[in-house]
């Protein structure tokens, strides 16, 4: 069997491993945080993925022997794709998305506003949610399953008022329509047509949006000039996440992701990658698997 690195203990990098080491080559997986699992561990909202599902999920995939996981280890930090590539046979990133998209609106940062992602992670890992910061009154701006999540976790965790505002209708919205359901039963406000335009601040802290209605425009969402507030003393930005190339340059890129071919290979000969990190993902675990499956093969 051959010497394969996989960056990243996320759905792709795991399923990739899994197979590779089924087909009897040596696996050496390097991730960045202190668990395996990735976004299913890290990511995804506790009241989906109860009982330790992803930890289960891990154990089940490294129970057929062939692969080590070293944690800590990151690619652009501990890692070089060089390195990697003069130490393996095969390289296979599958390293998610590092980089949060920024509102672009002024005092974005101010105390009170934080990334939702973050906040899942939190969240996931925390072993008394009691001990959790919640709001009474909780904005969320986004429209994917992230602003949903952190809009039904923050609603059982007892926040009194929830409202997701997103800059176009609910056909346009990444979250499924089941999902938008999921958040509307649970009484979570979800105001369509609708953009941040800039953050109230009071003593240095958040304490609203001023946002402004908008309508579509050449088929784009676009401010119609006419604005609102909302009162909130906690608000999350879910507006998605950003590749941040940790391999200084050397991989071609297609809209701002790792470009590759149907069997996942790189511009890189030897290298190849899968999931979140790669342009024209459907951002699904399912896909970032199915990404990983196919990599496996091409690399066996």
């Amino acid at each position: 069997g051959k010497k394969v690195a996989v960056v990243g203990a996320g759905p792709a990098g795991l399923a990739c491993a899994h197979r590779l080491a089924m087909r009897g080559h040596d696996v050496t997986v390097f991730e960045a945080r202190e668990k395996a699992g990735g976004l299913n561990e890290y990511g995804i909202a506790a009241y989906k993925s109860v009982d330790d599902f992803a930890q289960r999920e891990v154990d089940f995939l490294l129970s057929i022997g062939g692969i080590t996981i070293e944690h800590g280890k990151s690619l652009g930090k501990e890692l070089s794709l060089n390195e990697l590539q003069s130490q393996f046979d095969a390289v296979f990133l599958g390293m998610g998305m590092q980089g949060v998209n920024a509102l672009g609106t002024r005092d974005e940062n101010a105390k009170g506003i934080e990334d939702a992602v973050d906040y899942i992670a939190e969240l996931r890992q925390a072993k008394d949610l009691a001990t959790l910061p919640v709001g009474r009154k909780v904005l969320v701006i986004g429209g994917g399953m992230t602003a949903i999540d952190v809009a039904v976790q923050s609603k059982l965790l007892g926040a009194e008022d929830v409202t997701i505002v997103y800059r176009r209708g609910p056909a346009q919205m990444k979250a499924s329509a089941y999902e938008q359901e999921v958040a509307q039963t649970r009484g979570v406000k979800i105001k369509h047509w609708a953009m941040p335009k800039s953050v109230i601040v009071k003593d240095g802290k958040a304490v609203g949006l001023t946002c402004e209605y908008t309508a579509e425009s050449n088929g784009k969402a676009a401010g119609t000039g006419e604005t609102f507030d909302i009162p909130a003393d906690m608000i999350f930005r879910a507006i998605g996440q950003s590749y941040v190339d940790v391999t200084g340059g050397r991989l071609a890129l297609e809209g701002g992701r790792i470009k590759v071919d149907d069997e996942k290979r790189t511009s890189v000969r030897g290298v190849w990658a899968g999931g979140d990190c790669v342009a024209g993902g459907k951002d699904l675990t399912v896909a970032s698997v199915d990404d990983g499956r196919r990599a496996a093969e091409s690399i066996n």
